[in-house]
């Protein structure tokens, strides 16, 4: 069964509200799609008004941002050391928001969301 942002067909008490069209792609709402890092994969969406986003599957590298010299390097992600969101994530390599990551360069904290950008934006830890 499809997720969806549609109001509720029934009342507070129960009872059906009315008449009302069926589920529209509009109000659908997409499974989250845990990014992982592995063999890069990407897929295209496509949303309201033709709009085509970038969906990242699974990533190998990263645009790395280091403070001390103010420039971006391209670098290669290794695995995931800590994800406050969830301790699995750690364990299954996936990424996300805050998750910290061993990289070429040392370890960096994932500053972006993978999920919608379809990219890893890092910035590298003291």
């Amino acid at each position: 069964m499809s997720k969806t942002t549609a109001p509720s067909l029934r009342k507070k008490g129960g009872g059906l509200k009315g008449i009302r069209k069926s589920k529209r792609k509009s109000e659908s709402i997409g499974a989250a799609v845990p990014i992982q890092i592995g063999d890069k994969k990407i897929k295209t969406h496509r949303g309201l008004g033709g709009s085509i986003r970038t969906v990242a599957l699974q990533v190998n590298e990263g645009n790395m941002f280091d403070p001390k010299t103010k420039k971006f390097s391209k670098v290669k992600l290794i695995n995931v050391v800590e994800n406050k969101a969830n301790r699995a994530y750690a364990r299954r390599n996936i990424i996300n928001k805050g998750s910290v990551i061993e990289t070429s360069e040392g370890k960096a904290v994932v500053v972006n969301r993978p999920g919608k950008a379809g990219q890893v934006t890092l910035v590298k830890q003291e």
